[in-house]
């Protein structure tokens, strides 16, 4: 790229390791907050990276320093050659090159579909209107939009809005394309009509950073993982060692984090409609289906509510605790109840109708009382 814009007054700069991104100690502060401390990084063609962290570690913020949607306060940024971050380079040519899938999607609401995917090729590509109709259909096609080119932004879903909004940044012909959070904005069940057409994106070569929240995704379709921690890149890998073998201690706390939903001190004055919402959430995270997030939802209602609350009324209390665990390897969510009191069994005869209907959700329960303290084991 830099010499194709050389003679357009872009400054340059040497590229001698062949990355397209180049970050070099990217530091950005705000009066009141630094979101970016100082972040080092390199991305090559053809990656897929996905980015993730706690609330608040700057991942956004990254992106939108990378296109400069955010100015940074100091470090480099050397794009495809370019040093976008010198104030004498001619950003917005290096900008075509990039581009940006927003989570709030960004199309404009008075244009319809397909004149959305015009705009930038007639306006910044020069392609005839014919063109770029011709262009913005074939995409839309591709995603299964096409019966939508002339409906306004107002009348689609979210999930159809965020794959119009990807339609459009590839209608650019970009060489990298950046995601911030692209499904946080969408209903669970609109979330996987999305992330299919990321992941058709990444088989055919695209170099990508996602800024995401979809674990499995993330685990599924990167070639490697940031995790953002502490305004940094904390740890960079394969997907295999972030999310199995993390080697830094906030990493495995992290991951750790994502795999269990724990709940202690269960009582009849638990919020339980706030825990079911953890746990659909909890559910989405890992990619669960459906069934497995209702059969999730059903154990705690026929455990909790119709089995262990009733007994320990009336008696000392029964310190229930659970853990709803995720192995992604066996696509298996396990369900840890722990409580105190004599042995009990929450389905001992198994006859009864909360028996019957959990047998039939799950694919094993289990009963153990070990030193005073009964476990309880569901897997779905």
């Amino acid at each position: 790229m830099a010499g194709q814009y050389g003679n357009q007054g872009i400054c340059t700069g040497e590229n001698t390791d062949q990355s397209v991104i180049s970050i070099r100690h990217l530091r950005k502060e705000y009066p009141d907050v630094t979101p970016l401390a100082d972040v080092s990084a390199e991305v090559k063609k053809g990656e897929v990276i996905s980015v993730i962290g706690p609330s608040g570690t700057g991942k956004s913020t990254l992106l939108r320093c990378i296109n400069l949607l955010e100015i940074p306060t100091k470090g480099e940024i050397t794009v495809d050659g370019v040093v976008t971050t010198d104030k004498k380079c001619k950003v917005n040519l290096v900008r075509r090159k990039m581009g940006m899938v927003f989570q709030s999607f960004n199309l404009f609401a008075h244009k319809t579909v397909i004149e959305n995917i015009m705009m930038g090729q007639v306006d910044l590509l020069g392609r005839s209107r014919q063109e770029a109709y011709d262009r913005g259909m074939e995409l839309l096609r591709g995603i299964g939009l096409a019966e939508k080119a002339l409906a306004f932004p107002d009348e689609l879903s979210g999930g159809q809005k965020q794959r119009a909004a990807i339609a459009r940044a590839v209608a650019m012909e970009p060489e990298i394309l950046l995601f911030d959070e692209p499904t946080s904005a969408l209903d669970p069940t609109m979330v996987g009509e999305v992330l299919s057409v990321i992941r058709s994106l990444a088989r055919q070569g695209m170099t990508m950073i996602i800024v995401t929240h979809e674990m499995k995704f993330a685990r599924d379709v990167s070639t490697r993982v940031w995790y953002m921690d502490q305004g940094e890149i904390y740890e960079d890998g394969l997907p295999e060692q972030i999310f199995h073998h993390p080697k830094r201690e906030r990493t495995r706390i992290f991951v750790r984090q994502l795999k269990v939903l724990h709940a202690e001190k269960i009582s009849c004055d638990f919020d339980f409609p706030a825990f079911m919402t953890r746990l659909e959430e909890f559910g989405r995270k890992q990619q669960l289906t459906q069934r497995q997030i209702f059969a999730m939802q059903l154990a705690v209602e026929e455990v909790l509510m119709q089995k262990l609350l009733p007994v320990g009324r009336g008696t000392e209390k029964m310190d229930i605790s659970l853990d709803v665990e995720y192995s992604e390897r066996e696509n298996l969510a396990q369900m840890r109840f722990a409580y105190g009191g004599p042995s009990f069994h929450p389905f001992g005869s198994g006859d009864d109708l909360s028996g019957r209907m959990m047998k039939g959700m799950s694919v094993g329960m289990e009963h153990r009382f070990v030193d005073g303290v009964n476990h309880f084991i569901i897997s779905i």
